[in-house]
């Protein structure tokens, strides 16, 4: 909450700034405190250890990713969306590390916080089917399956879902 505020006094100085520039005459200070004053208002909604994060994930190194995450101390304090996208990563490093069960209560969180794109809705929810076969709860897991593949529309997850699938068949 203090980073937030202290994000929101700068952007006001920033202003105040620009508005004595222009006044000054400088229009070329002016303008730049201006779009100063607006990487830190982005800054304000977009939470910058989020978006190191999800490069680093991008880039597909979660150890790193991880790090930044656990960098964010109360995730409670960010915007919704950022919320759900902060359980979203942290149950993606988890399961990678092999927490499945730990990565579980993290998806869950991320989809009922409020994920936006439909094809990390999938990726979540396919995520939680494998916990629930891993778990032999194969109805459960065969209905998160059948909604993931309702929300994964450009079949990126096709090969995941099949395999799944064929692993079902074995319980």
């Amino acid at each position: 909450m203090l980073n937030k505020i202290i994000k929101i006094v700068l952007t006001a100085l920033l202003i105040a700034w620009a508005t004595f520039q222009f006044i000054q005459g400088n229009i070329g200070n002016g303008i730049f405190l201006i779009l100063a004053a607006a990487l830190v208002v982005l800054l304000i909604f977009r939470h910058e250890m989020l978006l190191v994060a999800f490069w680093f994930v991008r880039k597909g190194n979660l150890e790193k990713a991880e790090v930044y995450l656990d960098k964010i101390k109360q995730p409670q304090h960010l915007v919704r969306a950022q919320e759900a996208y902060y359980y979203f990563l942290k149950g993606l490093t988890t399961s990678q590390k092999g927490g499945v069960f730990e990565a579980e209560k993290f998806f869950k969180k991320a989809l009922n916080t409020g994920l936006r794109m439909g094809h990390d809705q999938a990726m979540a929810k396919l995520s939680l089917a494998g916990a629930a076969m891993s778990r032999r709860r194969k109805r459960e897991a065969q209905t998160l399956l059948t909604e993931a593949k309702k929300l994964d529309k450009h079949g990126l997850l096709d090969e995941q879902m099949k395999m799944m699938k064929d692993q079902m068949k074995r319980i």
